[in-house]
């Protein structure tokens, strides 16, 4: 089994790209506060692709703390004659947690209040078991 639950900051905005065939690819790095270890982050690669990838390069910014879900990928390529190795996590959910500072948040005007004319109420006969 390969799962992965992180939640951290990201360190930097998403960097979002396209392959040739039109996929999104959103790039970010979370840095991740170690539990017993006061001061002290570990910095975990990200990918997310397709819709999922623009959704958090649109939503997010730079000190924004979000949770992923996902899988672990290892991958290696050629530089300089010299094999590089990759890790990454590969998004496959996302839940954004909260602005570094609400004053920077793009999205804090945009609430949805229900009015209490707005409630209902469910019969029993409109259950569907």
């Amino acid at each position: 089994m390969n799962k992965v639950i992180i939640i951290g900051r990201l360190t930097k905005d998403s960097e979002l790209r396209y392959t040739e065939s039109e996929l999104a690819i959103c790039d970010f790095t979370l840095a991740v506060d170690r539990e017993y270890k006061k001061d002290e982050a570990d910095f975990i690669n990200c990918k997310a692709f397709g819709k999922l990838g623009e959704t958090i390069n649109k939503y997010t910014y730079k000190g924004d703390l979000i949770a992923v879900c996902g899988r672990i990928n290892t991958g290696s390529y050629e530089k300089d004659g010299k094999k590089v190795y990759t890790t990454n996590v590969v998004v496959d959910q996302v839940k954004f947690l909260q602005a570094k500072k609400e004053e920077d948040n793009p999205y804090k005007d945009m609430s949805v209040k229900v009015e209490a004319s707005q409630q209902f109420e469910i019969s029993p006969e409109d259950l569907p078991f």
